[in-house]
């Protein structure tokens, strides 16, 4: 539950998902994150550091070992919301030939 705590923060899963493809500094993160505050941004740096997801680095931030493993953990639901997005757009279209 306090992993899910972790994650349900506000910006934490943008912040993760930013960081997949290597480290990243705060004001990169801030531009890539439209509509986040940077004492918001701090916070989560904190949290996910405290956590052990992610970890300061040379370049900025960057995901821990775990924070990568979350990323294939995270991938099934990833595939899932593709699939309900698309479920999404047929039902907004409406019925076939409609």
């Amino acid at each position: 539950m306090a992993a899910m705590d972790l994650f349900g923060r506000r910006w934490a899963l943008r912040i993760i998902w930013e960081l997949r493809a290597g480290p990243l500094g705060a004001r990169a993160l801030l531009a890539r994150c439209a509509g986040m505050s940077s004492s918001v941004l701090y916070q989560r740096l904190r949290e996910l550091s405290s956590g052990g997801i992610i970890a300061p680095s040379a370049d900025g931030y960057e995901l821990t070992r775990l924070g990568a493993e979350l990323g294939d953990a995270l991938r099934p639901l990833g595939e899932w919301a593709a699939t309900w997005a698309q479920a999404q757009e047929q039902d907004d279209r409406g019925p076939a030939g409609a």
